[in-house]
């Protein structure tokens, strides 16, 4: 077990509509997993933020939709290791409920460049980051090839 690294808790929408799932792409800001990849909606919780306060301001600046509802579906255990720094992210995964509206990244400079709806049968591992992938699995086990 590592004990230098850094600890992460992160908390993420899984959001499917119509067979389609919500992602963000990761920037090159992205702290802990790589960029290009598609990724959940969501982040790091602030200290003293509560984790359903925390995605919803993840999902206004990562996707500009507004979240209603949210329920914990999951949580999963990552170890990374990204420029030099070995993380243990936490992720708690979330069902969500959104305000309609188109999925927009709000934020400037920050862990994501664009926000999608892509195809569940689309979706491969190799272009999701661990936690989407888990997530995709959590969604619809089938589509994971």
């Amino acid at each position: 077990m590592n004990t230098h690294a850094q600890t992460r808790v992160s908390a993420y929408a899984v959001v499917v509509e119509d067979g389609r799932m919500l992602l963000a792409r990761l920037s090159d800001a992205s702290p802990v997993f790589a960029p290009g990849l598609w990724h959940l909606p969501g982040g790091g919780i602030d200290p003293g933020e509560q984790p359903v306060q925390g995605l919803a301001r993840e999902l206004l600046e990562e996707t500009g939709r507004e979240l209603l509802d949210a329920r914990l579906l999951d949580a999963r255990s990552y170890a990374v290791r990204r420029g030099g720094i070995d993380w243990h992210l936490v992720g708690l995964f979330y069902a969500v409920t959104l305000k309609p509206g188109a999925a927009t990244v709000a934020e400037t400079d920050g862990s994501t460049d664009a926000a999608r709806w892509l195809p569940l049968s689309e979706l491969h591992p190799s272009t999701l980051s661990p936690a989407a992938a888990d997530a995709l699995r959590l969604a619809d086990g089938t589509a994971v090839r």
